[in-house]
């Protein structure tokens, strides 16, 4: 164990002895932060990263209790601070202003919208269910998050309406002697129940309720950085592996590590110190990046427990890629081109650059197999205030990824002639 030791810690000061590889270990992944956060408005003055006054056009052609109800929800004083709506005469018109980029969303209620939830009598008499009629929502792509946040509200409008249409009309139906009962009987009945019921919530209460208070409003702030920040450092984490990995190779071209076997030390235990290195300086590196965010830039990590097993969980991750790689490669330049392209690629699947929420799904699908997008699930959930207790699921991801591609390089290394006298 302390031959291993004595090796990581070698190769740890050799790496940070290397001017170009401190550049672009360190200063690169400052840099790409610095100038994203300018381009997202961190440093300009704009720190503020909630939704506001997010434009979005209501288009009502039912005219009636729901259709009316979504638009005094949409314009009501609890939503004032979060939506901006304007009404369209004709959804051909609100469609035109979302392609011309006027707003993020338009909702377009179709006519006889509430005649499809409220039951009428002759649907009771007949207990028959009503035409849908779907809502449509026609939202702006340059605008997902805005986009989303309307479809929410609509969501929640609709399902509250859903609740209180089945509470209704189940209860009708149940009603003794109700096929005795007039057509105009059944028909007010229904329209009392509906109004009394779950679904008049909707009419008469918010679909979101928005937290104004000053604890609620830290809590659910987000700092764009908490999210730029570990993942460049991610990203520029799979240059380090390879490049602990490289070195393996390069000792051996230039006779170090011959030398180191015939010493009276094992094959594993060189073997283990040198993947010992890559995770020192792999760790060395993510931890100087997270420190400077946070004295630098005042980026809040929260639980540092969680911090420390997390960055531990991210580097042994990577560290199985890199070890991997440099097993699969037979040449120190091999390892240098095959890691940049590696570097790159994990950067884009894991979310270093795009949100994996706005990619397609067989692209978050394909993130599982990068520690960028585990090593990002487990920052952004520090970064809300997340615990220990609360990052399970990412860092087991990554300590079951590390250990996988860990005995996988083992098996490559003991059937080929690198770690051979």
């Amino acid at each position: 164990m302390q031959k291993m030791l004595l090796i990581g810690l070698k190769d740890l000061r050799l790496a940070f002895r290397d001017r170009a590889a401190l550049i672009l270990m360190l200063l690169a992944p400052f840099l790409l932060t610095l100038g994203m956060g300018f381009v997202t408005g961190r440093f300009s003055g704009n720190a503020d990263s909630g939704l506001s006054d997010i434009p979005v056009i209501l288009v009502n052609l039912d005219n009636a209790q729901l259709g009316n109800a979504l638009v005094e929800t949409f314009s009501g004083e609890s939503l004032a601070a979060l939506v901006e709506p304007t009404q369209a005469d004709s959804p051909a018109a609100a469609r035109q202003l979302i392609d011309e980029n006027q707003a993020a969303a338009a909702v377009i209620i179709p006519e006889g919208f509430t005649e499809s939830v409220i039951p009428t009598a002759q649907m009771l008499s007949k207990q028959a269910e009503p035409a849908a009629l779907q809502i449509e929502i026609y939202v702006n792509p340059t605008a997902p998050t805005s986009a989303g946040v309307i479809k929410a509200i609509v969501d929640e409008f609709l399902s509250r309406v859903e609740q209180g249409r089945i509470t209704a009309t189940t209860s009708i139906l149940g009603i003794p002697g109700i096929e005795q009962m007039s057509s105009g009987q059944i028909e007010t009945l229904a329209k009392q129940m509906f109004s009394g019921s779950d679904a008049d919530a909707a009419l008469s209460s918010p679909a979101i309720a928005l937290n104004t208070g000053e604890q609620g409003a830290d809590a659910v702030k987000f700092d764009p950085l908490a999210y730029l920040a570990p993942g460049m450092a991610l990203m520029f984490l799979m240059y380090t592996v390879s490049y602990g990995g490289r070195s393996i190779l390069m000792e051996k071209a230039q006779g170090t590590l011959p030398r180191l076997l015939v010493s009276p030390t094992d094959s594993w235990q060189i073997l283990g110190g040198k993947a010992l290195g890559i995770f020192l300086t792999g760790f060395a590196q993510m931890g100087i990046l997270i420190l400077a965010s946070a004295l630098l830039f005042q980026v809040r990590w929260g639980d540092p427990l969680g911090m420390v097993v997390l960055l531990a969980a991210a580097v042994f991750g990577a560290s199985g890629w890199g070890m991997l790689i440099t097993a699969a490669a037979r040449s120190a330049g091999q390892v240098g081109a095959i890691g940049s392209a590696v570097m790159l690629m994990f950067g884009i699947l894991g979310g270093s650059f795009i949100n994996l929420e706005q990619m397609p799904p067989f692209i978050r699908t394909l993130s599982g197999i990068t520690p960028n997008a585990w090593g990002l699930d487990g920052f952004t959930t520090l970064a809300l205030g997340g615990t220990l207790t609360d990052l399970a699921r990412p860092i087991i991801a990554l300590l079951v990824m590390g250990a996988v591609l860990f005995a996988a390089a083992a098996l490559l290394f003991s059937r080929s002639n690198v770690m051979k006298r």
